[in-house]
């Protein structure tokens, strides 16, 4: 129970779009994973500003070591699903893409993903985008799906959304996808 308190307490500090003390809590919760749990409780806090803090802290650990996320893989496709802070949106779609997404979570996500590219955060679409395309580059079943929605916002989209669309269908597009493949295979695997 103190665990929990030491890290709310962490997070209740600042104004509420403010990060305050999140890379420090992440930090915590890299060098102790067993405090994770008291994290990720703080993404339903009725506080926004801990959500939103929880929600960068974990999005920064899911970049370190999206391991210790990985038992919440289904709780942060639910949130994810009805969370309406753009903050805490953005936050997730940047983290569900860095997951083990298996079969029907990976379907879930694509789904959930794809509400996002109509968000009205610009920065909730774009990060949408970029998820989808990092989903597809795990998953090449899932590349004709991810390019036909790239080329739609692409074409339709903010300014922004077409910029990272142009770039991102060159990655996917069939030529991009191999070639991607192949200097995978030649280093380290794509960490998510």
């Amino acid at each position: 129970m103190a665990a929990r308190k030491t890290i709310r307490f962490m997070l209740v500090e600042g104004r509420p779009m403010a990060i305050g003390r999140a890379r420090e809590v992440a930090a915590l919760v890299l060098a102790h994973p067993r405090r994770a749990p008291s994290l990720v409780e703080c993404l339903w806090d009725e506080d926004r500003g801990v959500a939103n803090r929880a929600a960068d802290a974990l999005e920064h650990i899911s970049r370190e070591r999206p391991s210790i996320l990985e038992p919440w893989s289904a709780s942060l496709l639910g949130l994810l699903g009805e969370a309406t802070e753009s903050r805490l949106r953005w936050n997730l779609v940047q983290i569900i893409p860095r997951l083990s997404l298996k079969g029907q979570e990976i379907r879930r996500a694509v789904g959930l993903l794809e509400a996002c590219l109509e968000d009205r955060s610009s920065i909730v679409k774009i990060s949408a985008m970029q998820s989808l395309a990092d989903l597809a580059r795990r998953d090449h079943s899932m590349v004709p799906e991810a390019l036909d929605l790239l080329r739609i916002h692409t074409r339709s989209g903010t300014p922004a959304m077409r910029a990272r669309g142009r770039k991102l269908l060159k990655i996917l597009e069939p030529a991009g996808v191999e070639s991607s493949a192949r200097n995978r295979s030649r280093r380290a695997p794509y960490p998510g």
